[in-house]
């Protein structure tokens, strides 16, 4: 992991607040109050500048080099819980999933949503393909996945990889190479993607039982070797894409892992937990290296960003 001067963690959840952690000693240096709700979801702009946070039903911006504790923005226009959300690379504009069955697109220098997409069911993630920018994947809790093409504005193509069973994490590989969809059943779907003329083309490669309870996040790793998944039977397993099979699993968490990320050269990787801890953990040895503790409640999402600018 980089300096720790240049590496951003922050972590929330139910006690309404977000912590911001110095990585390699577990300090919390800042804690912003999110009096109104729970945090769902958060997320770093590439640049470190601003966190962005999804309660219910809004979604706020915090500056992150800024001892102003009130968020710069609030966006609202969602009825219900923020679920996931994300920066376009370039950090102009959001997307973001909620419960109240749509998928939005926030320009960052306007109050409002500029445009909505809608499921008829609860959206539990949305993805944005790191290599086109102009695709994105969303799973709902009726077991659909749809891609959005945002260049003509509509479903360009729709997976149903278990009928009525809930589609709860999405992952696309950083080059575009595989999209990844994890399920209630504990179950992990695995397409290669092959970029098409009109769009891109899903052909099935995988099917992965990787838990017996449900999956809460599934994250391909940077260099693509790796796919984490995290559930509700309080481990968090990795396994090697090369043969989709289990590598390491990591045990220590007390609850459900709702949450995952993983540092820039793939390894590291933080959690987080209904135990009220985040974890940092060393891939080479599977052992958890940092417990970051002072939530009092579970945390059910964590954000990072290590990468060299």
């Amino acid at each position: 992991m980089a300096a720790s001067s240049s590496v951003i963690l922050a972590s929330a959840g139910y006690d309404h607040t977000i912590r911001f952690w110095e990585a390699t000693t577990g300090i919390c240096y800042r804690t912003l109050q999110y009096n109104d709700s729970a945090v769902n979801t958060l997320q770093i702009a590439a640049d470190k500048s601003l966190l962005a946070a999804g309660g219910n039903p809004n979604i706020r911006l915090y500056e992150v080099n800024s001892n102003n504790a009130q968020p710069i923005v609030t966006y609202d226009g969602h009825t219900s819980n923020v679920t996931s959300l994300g920066f376009e690379k370039n950090g102009t504009w959001m997307y973001s999933s909620s419960e109240d069955g749509s998928v939005k697109i926030w320009d960052l220098r306007a109050p409002g949503p500029q445009r909505e997409f809608e499921h008829k069911a609860s959206v539990n993630h949305v993805v944005l393909h790191p290599f086109n920018q102009h695709e994105l994947i969303s799973g709902d809790q009726l077991g659909n996945i749809r891609v959005w093409d945002l260049r003509v504005g509509a479903c360009s193509c729709e997976l149903v990889p278990e009928v009525g069973v809930p589609v709860r994490s999405l992952t696309i590989a950083p080059d575009g190479s595989l999209v990844v969809a994890a399920n209630n059943n504990g179950t992990c779907y695995v397409w290669k993607t092959i970029q098409g003329v009109q769009a891109s083309q899903f052909e099935p490669l995988h099917k992965l039982k990787a838990h017996n309870a449900y999956i809460l996040k599934c994250l391909l790793s940077p260099d693509c070797r790796m796919l984490a998944t995290t559930s509700s039977d309080r481990t968090v397993k990795l396994w090697n894409l090369d043969s989709f099979t289990l590598e390491r699993t990591l045990v220590g968490h007390q609850r459900w892992v709702w949450d995952a990320v993983f540092s820039v050269d793939a390894a590291y990787l933080v959690t987080a937990s209904s135990d009220a801890t985040a974890r940092l953990w060393d891939l080479s040895t599977g052992e958890s290296i940092r417990i970051y503790q002072g939530h009092h409640k579970a945390i059910c999402c964590c954000a990072l960003n290590d990468s060299a600018l």
